[in-house]
């Protein structure tokens, strides 16, 4: 079959919406027809090449669907069941998965982009064959994955939400409450106050942290974060963050701080916004050769912390039903997340809103 699809054939350049052919679903595999995806920085980093795929790639990580076909020996799901797609496949039966660290599964060995049978079910008109966007390939009206990359959901869920819970509220969530485990009566600080940011904060009142500080160059997004709930706004283009976040804590620091921007100097300016025993829990995927600098004999006498997030440590078919409960219960917001969304062919203009700041979060919606 042909499908319209968001594919970058080269590096720093714009995306091309072609009509691409999708083959079948092969054993274990499942074709979903797309509803909704997410328009995040990861896809932006896959642009630049700060997560690296050698083009062509199908873009998009953050999709909910419904299943349309389902290949052999598929037992999970039945065509017409409503769905999200994780950007983490994993085997459930590996030593990283039977450890509950199911993002960082070691079952699988194929290629980057490639179905598990090292393969791909994209190809162009010429035949050449197109990885997808973490086994996935969400921007595209139809796309076929593995059947392990499948959450079911309740189809009285409206998909163009409850998309959002593949990757931003997951990941922003999780790493408060699987990664740092913030304890009640906590100092936060966030750096950072997009998408991901925001559904930190949201974690972090699930957590009942007892301060929630806001960094971010732009005084929209921080209005943004206040509304999420943060306590106190620091606007990092007119102050140093670090010497706020000081004089707000009287010079002690806070208790976790969260990067979720990728870039080491945030990173490093995390690490100086904690207390001693503090802990930075770092969030945002920074390019693939970069590095940080953090005072080694501190790092020991202070007993700071630094670990990573990887989609918030969650166990996606666990911990994404919770969250849409959560969304039930008015314990968190999910629609307010959405600041426009776009149709396929506008996919350009959401990365540059996104790279404007203008948007919490754009959805690229197919119905």
């Amino acid at each position: 079959m042909r499908t319209k699809t968001a594919v970058i054939f080269e590096h720093n350049k714009s995306v091309i919406v072609d009509d691409l052919q999708l083959d079948a679903p092969k054993a274990k595999e499942v074709l979903v027809r797309m509803n909704a995806s997410g328009v995040c920085h990861s896809d932006l980093s896959v642009i630049n090449g700060t997560i690296h795929y050698n083009p062509p790639v199908v873009l998009g990580h953050e999709g909910a669907g419904i299943i349309e076909q389902i290949g052999e020996d598929v037992n999970y799901v039945q065509v017409g069941d409503h769905v999200l797609l994780s950007f983490v496949t994993y085997c459930s039966q590996c030593r990283m998965c039977a450890m509950n660290k199911v993002s960082l599964c070691e079952g699988f060995t194929a290629r980057m982009g490639h179905l598990l049978d090292d393969t791909c079910r994209f190809h162009t008109s010429l035949k050449q064959p197109v990885p997808q966007m973490a086994r996935i390939g969400t921007m595209s009206q139809y796309t076929v994955v593995p059947e392990q990359s499948l959450i079911k959901i309740d189809p009285t869920y409206p998909l163009e939400i409850a998309v959002l819970v593949g990757c931003s509220v997951t990941t922003g969530i999780g790493a408060v409450l699987n990664t740092a485990k913030v304890k009640p009566g906590s100092s936060v600080a966030i750096v950072g106050s997009g998408g991901v940011g925001l559904n930190v904060i949201q974690g972090a009142i699930l957590a009942s942290a007892e301060r929630i500080i806001a960094v971010d160059l732009s005084e929209q997004k921080l209005g943004l974060a206040k509304d999420f709930g943060a306590t106190d706004l620091i606007n990092a283009s007119e102050a140093n963050p670090v010497d706020q976040i000081h004089d707000l804590t009287n010079g002690k620091g806070v208790d976790y701080a969260f990067e979720v921007v990728g870039n080491p100097k945030t990173i490093e300016q995390a690490y100086d916004m904690i207390r001693p025993a503090g802990t930075v829990v770092v969030v945002g995927i920074s390019h693939h050769e970069a590095k940080i600098n953090i005072p080694a004999q501190w790092l020991v006498r202070q007993e700071k912390r630094i670990i990573g997030s990887f989609y918030g440590s969650s166990i996606p078919r666990i911990d994404m039903p919770k969250i849409l409960e959560l969304y039930t219960q008015g314990k968190i917001r999910l629609h307010e997340l959405i600041t426009k969304n776009y149709q396929l062919e506008q996919i350009n203009q959401a990365f540059e809103d996104m790279e404007a700041g203008v948007n919490a979060r754009g959805v690229i919606l197919f119905e």
